[in-house]
């Protein structure tokens, strides 16, 4: 569970001083390392750390029961102890009988125990905290909130050894317990409606590889490797800062002159550069992050208005969305602007999840003539005027919503611009500042947007094309399919692995079909590091992983 993130889309004067000094010897020659980061944090409380970089910082400080490796050949997750020194399922897997470590402490001296444990699904699962995981406990015994039943889903054994109860016919795996478990006895000395704003989500008492040492507002953030940790690797670096440096072009510069040591999201036309710096190394992570081009598959104003799925005018057909795919030069983007450093999508499940991908899925072509010819079965044909489509008096003319900020769609949305209207089809782009971007999309204000989805890991399909958007916050299209919805409930249920697979392949050939959006393409995540750091593994789960095996190449004098 720690993976299911929804990415549409955070010092003392010497301390600064050496932070931004522009001799890259004072910063190599410290046993830490620093990451460029775009933009501050809000919390490091993982109840309510939703950006990637919160995460990054609550994975160091607090442990969870579980932990995953990634398996490259398979492309799948693998786990592994953590909190839990083992576990054991029962005969269907209803239960699971956890076992933990003894030598785990909070940072103030306290033992982690399996009241932890248990407190921690109580505060996750409790509609007045708001945690960010809320609502997704569905394989536990619930109350009607949505609280979890604490009394018919956990028995406590022994001050290290509890039993977790699940819902019998359910999909149960690890991923069920996979969160970051708190502290009870900080926790609940605080009112829950008043957790949100404590001064603990700023002073946490925490049990990871590291200690929150020092968070200077929109400077960085000080992570300390905790020596009393299991974790503690005594070759391991000392710190690791996170250095908030909002300006793209600031944060390479820093990259090269070795003032940073770590950054995600090199641009495409940087990689040249970057790879010409002898002391840094370049990956390319093949991911799981997709852009799309969202249609809105109802009308919206209906829907706004009193919640129908009213199919949209200009793009609730099928055949109408089909064309629009095939009206896009989605290779022009990949060579031009990617510069090959991505694929054409087919559907919502990337390449790299190799057990499930449906590989016999053909994508759509850059075909404007077939585009023509579909739009014109579904009686859009050419004013006299100037061209543009027309249907009942309506013409096909939309305004194209995208975020400020993300040349690499301001690029794509221009070309897409072009591709449009030579098979007749009006396109205004219209750019929104990120903030008012998300909240328009997730509020169902837009015709047709370009953005994109970082798919989590393990995949899970439900809350993003279900057709009820209750189930389905990220279903900004509106699309609904009731063979979808009976194969995604299917999947809710404990099904063997094979059938389990020939799902996940149906449900891809469906989409491939309806195109509720049109998939765009999977790009690679350029990550960049300082050859200096040793033992880093970046992987799909993510670049800042594992920290606690980093270390330093000596400087040899």
């Amino acid at each position: 569970m720690r993976f299911f993130k929804y990415l549409l889309f955070p010092l003392t004067a010497l301390a600064l001083l050496s932070l931004n000094c522009s001799d890259s010897n004072n910063h190599l020659d410290n046993n830490r390392v620093v990451v460029g980061i775009s933009s501050d944090i809000e919390t490091v409380n993982p109840l309510y750390a939703f950006s990637v970089t919160e995460s990054y910082i609550t994975d160091q400080i607090f442990l969870p029961l579980i932990h995953h490796t990634w398996n490259s050949e398979l492309g799948e997750i693998e786990s592994e102890p953590m909190l839990a020194e083992s576990w054991k399922w029962n005969s269907d897997s209803t239960s699971i009988n956890i076992v933990l470590r003894k030598d785990v402490k909070w940072t103030d001296g306290m033992p982690v125990t399996a009241e932890d444990v248990v407190y921690s699904f109580d505060i996750y699962s409790d509609p007045a905290v708001e945690s960010r995981f809320f609502g997704l406990f569905k394989n536990f015994y619930l109350e009607e909130n949505q609280h979890i039943d604490l009394t018919r889903s956990f028995n406590i054994i022994s001050k290290n050894e509890l039993k977790i109860n699940f819902l019998p016919d359910r999909a149960v795996s690890l991923f069920a317990i996979d969160l970051p478990v708190l502290p009870k006895h900080i926790f609940n000395k605080i009112d829950r409606n008043k957790i949100k704003n404590a001064e603990i989500n700023f002073k946490p008492v925490s049990d990871g590889a590291f200690i929150f040492y020092k968070w200077d507002k929109d400077q960085s953030v000080i992570l300390k490797a905790d020596q009393n940790s299991f974790l503690f690797n005594k070759n391991g670096i000392d710190e690791l800062i996170f250095k908030i440096i909002p300006d793209y072009n600031s944060r390479l510069l820093q990259l090269q002159n070795s003032e940073i040591d770590i950054m995600t999201d090199i641009r495409p036309n940087d990689v040249s550069t970057v790879k010409s710096k002898e002391d840094l190394k370049i990956v390319p992570v093949k991911g799981n992050e997709y852009d799309y081009f969202g249609w809105s598959n109802i009308d919206l104003v209906e829907f706004n208005k009193s919640h129908k799925k009213v199919p949209n005018k200009l793009f609730g057909s099928i055949k109408v969305r089909q064309a629009l795919t095939y009206a896009l030069n989605r290779d022009e983007v990949i060579k031009n602007y990617l510069e090959n450093r991505g694929e054409i999508a087919v559907g919502p499940i990337a390449p790299i999840f190799k057990s499930i991908y449906d590989s016999t899925l053909i994508p759509y072509e850059y075909n404007p003539e077939k585009a023509k010819k579909l739009l014109a079965e579904e009686g859009w044909t050419p004013s006299n005027k100037d061209g543009t489509l027309e249907k009942d008096g309506l013409r096909f003319s939309i305004n194209l919503n995208i975020a400020t900020g993300n040349p690499g769609r301001e690029f794509a949305a221009q070309i897409y611009k072009n591709n449009l209207k030579a098979i007749g089809i009006e396109v205004n782009i219209e750019k929104q500042e990120t903030g008012s971007f998300f909240q328009k999309a997730f509020s169902n204000q837009f015709n047709a947007w370009i953005a994109g989805w970082v798919v989590p890991i393990p995949i899970e399909l439900k809350s993003y094309w279900n057709s009820d958007l209750k189930q389905a916050p990220f279903n900004l299209t509106g699309y609904g399919n009731p063979e979808v919805d009976s194969l995604l409930n299917e999947m809710d249920k404990r099904i063997p692995r094979q059938k389990r697979i020939k799902i996940f392949r149906r449900i891809q050939k469906i989409l491939h079909h309806d195109q509720p959006v049109s998939f765009l393409y999977w790009k690679d995540n350029v990550v960049a590091y300082n050859s200096r750091i040793n033992n880093i593994q970046i992987t799909p789960i993510g670049p800042i992983y594992d920290c606690q095996k980093w270390e330093i190449k000596k400087i040899k004098d």
